[in-house]
Order: C-alpha cells, then structure tokens, then sequence
C-alpha cells in the first residue's frame, strides 16, 4: 500500500486547497496519471500519481487545506479496479448483517421519513458531480438536477450546491400571533439574511497582496486622456488583412504594450524595481496583461514584447487569456513581469486607480472610449473618441514629473500610431 503524498509544486507554493478529485476509490491509475487537482494561491496545479494501482482509500476531501508532504489518500498497488476500500467493504458486511438479523417494527412514520431521505437522489444519477457536490446535496437534501452550475462541462461542484441552498426561495411568510404583529421595530439586524461563503485559497492570497502594497508603497497616480481617433481609424483600415494573415484581431491591448514598451525605454525608473537598498532596472520588457477570472485577477506575462510585432503580442494575449480562464496558466506564465497594463474599460469604467503589482513600480489602467466634444487646435470642437489613461506609480523611485512625461508620451505615440508604434 503506498501513501498519495503532496509532492514539492514549486519553490514559492507550500501548501494549498483540494479542488477537485479527479478519480474516486477504486479507479485504477497508471504512473504519472493526474488524479487530484489543487489550487494554489497562484495557479491550479493538477497533481500525478507516482505508482501505478487502484485507488484503496481518499482521505482528504474536496474543500480541505493541504500542505507539502501531507497524505491525502492510499493506492494499493496490487489491487484491482473496482474494488472497494475497507471501508465500504465494512459497510457492506454491516449491512448485510442488519439484513439477516431480525426486523424491529417500523415507527408509524418510518415509511415518510425513507421517502424524505430518497427525494434528494432523485435524478442524481445522470447529473456529473463531484463526490463532495453529492454529499453537500445529500445532507441539504437537495435534487442535483435542479442546481445550476457554472463549470463549462456542466459539472455540479459543492459551491453550487450551497449556492443553490442559499438562493431566495418563494415561501408563505408564517403566520405570527397577533399581538406581536405591530412590533415590526423588535427585528434587529441580526435578524437580516446574510450568506457566509469561505474565500478562496488565490481571493485570500489576492486580498493580502493588495493590502501589503498600500502599506509598502508610497503609491500615487497620474492622469490624462488620449484621443483614440488615428488607432480606431487605423485598426478600421487594417483589421481584415491583420486577421487573414494572422489568424488573430487587432484589438487595442497590442498599441498600448508597445507604447508602454516605448515609453519605458525613455523613462527606464518604471521599468525598475527596489531590492533593499538598491535600484534593479531592467533591461527587459515583459509586460504583465491583468486578466479576470471567476476566481479573481490574475496577471499573465506577455515576454520580451519589444521584440515581438503586433501580431505577436495579440497571440500571446490570447492564448494567455484563454489559459487564464480554463485555470491552466503555470507558475512560468506569471512570474517576472516588469510592468503591468489593466483595461478597466473591458467593464464600462471610466477612470479608477489601479494598484501596483509589486515588486514593479509602475501600472497603467486603460478605460473606457467615451464619444465627447473635444476643441482642437484650430479653436473648433469635434466630438472625439476619447478614453481616461492612469499611470500609478511608486513615488519612492518614480518622482511625479517623469510620472507625467511617462503618460504624455504614451498619449503622443497613440495619437500618431502610424510612424511611432507600427516601426516594431
């Protein structure tokens, strides 16, 4: 029998959640099979079996924190699929037990009481769950073909269990005594409803990072619009051609990393980090692209943009973004980045201050294109596609007038993208 242990993941990932079991006591497993998937405070890791056999025993549940080393389960290696653990095996020899012995007179209820604790089994068969998602069920006593879940494969997870448990549902309100009807002010706030859900193990993680920055930094930020007319004029003119020789669109995301990668090599402080008591400047441009996720932000990194052209850039941020949202980024694709770009605008916002994804030292936050009355040089007014850029930046290495001449160049190269940006 050999114990299914939590190997190292990574230098900087000691212990994590159990997400998913991807086999259940008595699959048999082949060496190097995944057979349990955790999540990390960074990435979801899918965790492979080191023998080949059946599983004999899972010990540590979905939902269960784990560290490095811990026993999560049992695999026997000479055993055969299908077979059950000692468990159920005693549960079997006790039931077989009960089922010779005599039978006591049922209660005058019993026969309401089996069909109560069957209804939750109703159809649950052809619904695909996890093993904890059914047992969650089981013990709200809820059908899993009425859950709503959000996996793309349609898998019923414990979270949706619950969340299908705390939905509001439609009830007559009871009936109260009389007396106690005009009291209407004894309901305190204790009495409003509340739903109390555990934060994962990355919106932890998330939360801690964030907080850390306000308090390490002397964190402040910088504003100014540019007039998207040229780069919406010049997307409209080559996006066709861009896709059928690309096989990926031209969005926004790749002018703003090449202008960003523009301004840095002119302003190279926010390409900079502190290690004690020394300036780490780097002579790299790997810039971090903000994704959201279902599980939060997450910032994969696009490398070496300055060497890659347009399409280049587009690619990466794809295939980044796709990866991001079928959780399968790796510790690579988000370790290292230089500097960081989050586009609030993907959501409707306007202006907002983005925080710095330490160590770096600098973020920009794109927003969104609003159409409005803009005076131009000549003292007329045209209503110009026009979106709020933000640089935060921290002031212990960064003063405010590179600040500004960092976003002003940025602007200047959108407003004239043709000769400024399509060079690289």
């Amino acid at each position: 029998m050999q114990e299914i242990k939590i190997p190292e993941l990574a230098e900087s990932i000691t212990e994590g959640t159990i997400a998913e079991w991807l086999v259940k006591e008595g699959d048999k497993v082949e060496k190097g099979d995944a057979i349990v998937e955790l999540e990390t405070d960074k990435v979801n890791v899918e965790v492979n079996s080191e023998f080949s056999g059946v599983i004999a025993e899972i010990t540590s549940n979905e939902g269960e924190d784990v560290s490095v080393g811990d026993v999560i389960g049992k695999l026997d290696e000479n055993g055969e699929a299908g077979a059950s653990s000692g468990k159920e095996e005693s549960k079997a020899e006790e039931t077989d037990k009960n089922e010779k012995a005599p039978k006591e007179e049922p209660k005058q209820d019993s026969a309401e009481e089996s069909k109560q604790e069957a209804a939750p089994e109703q159809n649950n068969g052809d619904v695909i769950a996890s093993p904890a998602a059914r047992k969650r069920a089981r013990e709200l006593g809820i059908d899993l073909s009425e859950v709503q879940t959000r996996d793309p494969l349609g898998r019923v997870r414990p979270d949706d269990v619950n969340a299908h448990n705390n939905a509001p549902k439609k009830e007559s309100a009871p009936s109260k005594p009389e007396k106690k009807e005009e009291s209407k002010s004894e309901k305190t706030e204790f009495d409003k409803p509340v739903e109390r859900v555990k934060m994962t193990r990355r919106r932890q993680t998330i939360a801690k990072n964030l907080v850390e920055v306000q308090h390490n930094t002397a964190m402040l930020t910088t504003f100014n619009e540019v007039d998207m007319t040229s780069v919406m004029e010049l997307r409209k003119q080559r996006k066709d051609k861009f896709l059928e020789k690309n096989g990926v669109k031209l969005g926004f995301m790749s002018f703003f990393a090449k202008a960003v990668v523009g301004a840095l090599k002119e302003f190279p402080l926010l390409n900079a980090e502190i290690q004690g008591n020394e300036l780490v400047i780097k002579k790299f441009y790997d810039i971090g692209i903000a994704v959201s996720t279902d599980d939060g932000l997450v910032v994969p990194v696009v490398r070496d943009a300055d060497r890659k052209d347009f399409a280049g850039i587009e690619q990466d941020i794809v295939d980044l973004g796709k990866k991001a949202r079928d959780n399968k980024l790796s510790l690579n694709d988000l370790q290292g980045g230089s500097f960081t770009i989050t586009n609030g605008g993907t959501f409707g916002s306007m202006m907002s201050t983005p925080i710095l994804n330490a160590p770096q030292v600098g973020i920009l936050g794109m927003h969104n294109i609003i159409k409005r009355p803009i005076a131009l040089p000549d003292d007329s007014i045209e209503v110009r596609p026009m979106m709020y850029i933000a640089l935060s930046y921290d002031h212990r290495i960064v003063d405010g007038k590179e600040a500004v001449q960092f976003l002003v160049r940025i602007k200047e190269m959108l407003e004239d993208p043709y000769d400024l940006l399509l060079e690289g």
